[in-house]
């Protein structure tokens, strides 16, 4: 088994996005095998299509700046080459594990939005919510407050995909006998 923890990025805004849609911008993630060591690593921009135009409010959470998305291949591509990284070492089952299910979801919009399969996307794990009960936790605590609250030093940059996805394997790798699946 291998375990891809990832995380996303997507178009923001304070209100409603506009045409109704969010979109994934990066995509990060961190390849886990059994042992809790890390294999390998993906993290891409993705070039929104419905709201090209990033939001002040999205650059300055996400500190992504235009000129990346604009740089960047479309979400058919990049989706597309993330499966073929999941995929690259072998056909080994393998399971999608994010800080709660929202990530998910937006695969799956995603994927709706370009007409592309998503059944790929099942075999996931939400840990946020196990971590949650695994700790005896009724109240649900943001990734950073929790990487601290374990005893790691937050690395990177909140909210860049890359930089959550490693400090989310820190706590799935920190707890790696313990998720339900």
């Amino acid at each position: 088994m291998k375990f891809i923890i990832f995380d996303l990025e997507a178009t923001c805004w304070l209100g409603r996005p506009p045409k109704g849609v969010n979109e994934i911008i990066e995509i990060g993630a961190v390849k886990v095998d059994n042992y809790g060591e890390t294999l390998s690593e993906f993290s891409q921009f993705v070039r929104p299509s419905v709201n090209p135009l990033l939001s002040g409010f999205c650059k300055q959470l996400t500190s992504i700046e235009q000129e990346n998305v604009d740089r960047a291949r479309y979400f058919p591509k990049v989706i597309e080459e993330f499966k073929d990284w999941i995929f690259e070492d072998s056909e080994e089952d393998y399971l999608l594990c994010s800080w709660g299910a929202f990530d998910k979801q937006l695969i799956i919009n995603d994927c709706e939005l370009h007409k592309l399969e998503s059944e790929w996307v099942e075999p996931f794990i939400d840990i946020k919510g196990q971590y949650h009960d695994i700790r005896h936790m009724t109240k649900h605590g943001g990734l950073k407050k929790t990487i601290k609250k374990e005893g790691f030093e937050f690395t990177g940059i909140h909210h860049r995909a890359i930089s959550d996805a490693k400090n989310l394997a820190k706590i799935f790798c920190k707890y790696i006998d313990e998720w339900r699946y």
